[in-house]
């Protein structure tokens, strides 16, 4: 018989002692944290008697493997993962301490709480809860806890991947962040978003060269004159729409929920009544290309002979052949254009076995649960297990109150999770293991 009670408590103290872990990613190889975090890790499922190691490239970017032997050696192996860091903090904007783990009126406040220990809590105690009944999965189960998954992985998923390819080899799916949270429409329908594709990556140097000169000299040939047509060229530019079975599906739920007509030429129109989840949804319905840093110059009366732009582009999934030729096009011949991250984009089928675990989980624990694919605008490690042919998903689920603006608190200040929402996910993911 399952204890509510101490799967419920376990999931919130599990998340407090990740949040009091200060594991900030800063990028560039520089973090704190990671290898105490993996420590903990560790020692919560050596007390479980989990066979696990730590791995790394150094001592400081640090994950954990661990495998649970299945019963059913035919069957293919599964991954269930999370990442251990977390970004950074402006700490002047935050109500409450980012590394407090407070817990105030059903809220449960620090970096992390959404991004992803949360996802980590619900993982370790749903485990410890179904070990202390004697549980033994049908599949061999890889759990893995990522370092620098908010830098891209490098020293994280694609290490380990890379390096301790046993671990995943075997493996024909996986599940992750960033999925299985409710959004609840402006009628009461309550759509939970299992997340079954991410868009691919393209974080893109541009640089334009130019004839350096006097800043009082006429000048025809400026780097910056030419960066700054590019960026504009880009800003302005229409992706057109396409619409992925993920995000077509999503829309034609949401249409019926809410009683509309589904145009696929103007999915906008359904979009809009998705709410605080619109921005989302809408970015992924195109390709993308946004400006986010300039580098020129060094004087001001200086005109420099070369000025770089950085864009983060994000591309559909089938377009990542023709994602970089279509950018060069639109900035034009002046301006060169490197990747200097690339990584893929990915699509897994919504009707299956496992997702069907999934959706049983959730409406056991909500029985007016709607549940529907979405594709995610980023990134997850999920990219680094595709190396194996993997298929991903996103489901780290959280029943949350009407009025949270959920997408907003990922990477955002005052990050929160209410304890509710917690204690669901822990009992859901409990559901879903228990069946694996």
């Amino acid at each position: 018989m399952t204890d509510i009670n101490t799967l419920e408590d376990n999931v919130v103290k599990i998340c407090r002692d990740l949040i009091k872990i200060d594991t900030t990613n800063f990028g560039n190889n520089e973090s704190v944290g990671e290898d105490k975090a993996a420590e903990y890790v560790s020692a919560f499922l050596n007390k479980l008697q989990i066979e696990n190691k730590i791995v790394g490239p150094d001592n400081k970017r640090r994950s954990v493997l661990a495998r649970i032997e299945g019963s059913h050696k035919e069957s293919p192996d599964l991954v269930v993962h999370g990442h251990l860091d977390v970004v950074p903090v402006e700490k002047d904007k935050w109500t409450k301490e980012a590394f407090a783990a407070v817990v105030d009126d059903d809220l449960l406040w620090g970096r992390g709480a959404v991004d992803m220990k949360n996802g980590n809590a619900m993982i370790l105690g749903s485990i410890a809860q179904l070990i202390s009944e004697g549980w033994k999965p049908k599949r061999n189960i890889t759990i893995a806890m990522f370092a620098d998954e908010e830098a891209g992985g490098k020293y994280g998923s694609h290490f380990a991947v890379n390096n301790y390819g046993e671990y995943f080899e075997n493996a024909s799916e996986a599940v992750g962040e960033v999925g299985g949270f409710s959004h609840t429409l402006s009628n009461g329908v309550r759509l939970y978003l299992i997340e079954t594709a991410q868009k691919g990556i393209a974080w893109m140097k541009l640089t334009a060269k130019g004839t350096a000169g006097h800043g009082s000299m006429i000048n025809s040939d400026n780097a910056i004159s030419k960066i700054s047509r590019a960026i504009n060229s880009l800003t302005n530019h229409k992706f057109p729409i396409t619409l992925k079975d993920a995000v077509l599906q999503l829309l034609q739920e949401t249409a019926i929920a809410t009683n509309q007509q589904f145009d696929p030429k103007d999915p906008e129109k359904i979009i809009s009544q998705l709410g605080t989840l619109a921005k989302l949804v809408s970015a992924t319905t195109k390709n993308t290309a946004n400006p986010t840093m300039l580098d020129a110059g060094y004087k001001v009366n200086v005109i420099p002979g070369e000025a770089s732009a950085y864009v983060d582009g994000r591309f559909l999934p089938g377009n990542q052949e023709s994602f970089l030729n279509e950018i060069k096009q639109i900035v034009g011949e002046e301006v060169e254009v490197e990747a200097e991250t690339f990584d893929v984009a990915l699509e897994a089928p919504f009707k299956n076995e496992l997702v069907s675990q999934m959706i049983s989980a959730l409406e056991k624990e909500d029985p007016l649960a709607k549940v529907v694919p979405y594709m995610l605008s980023g990134g997850t490690d999920a990219k680094a297990l595709s190396k194996f042919d993997i298929k991903a998903y996103g489901f780290t689920p959280l029943m949350l109150p009407n009025d949270l603006d959920f997408t907003s608190l990922f990477h955002g200040h005052d990050e929160r999770i209410p304890i509710s929402s917690l204690k669901f996910g822990a009992r859901t993911m409990y559901r879903f293991l228990k069946t694996i």
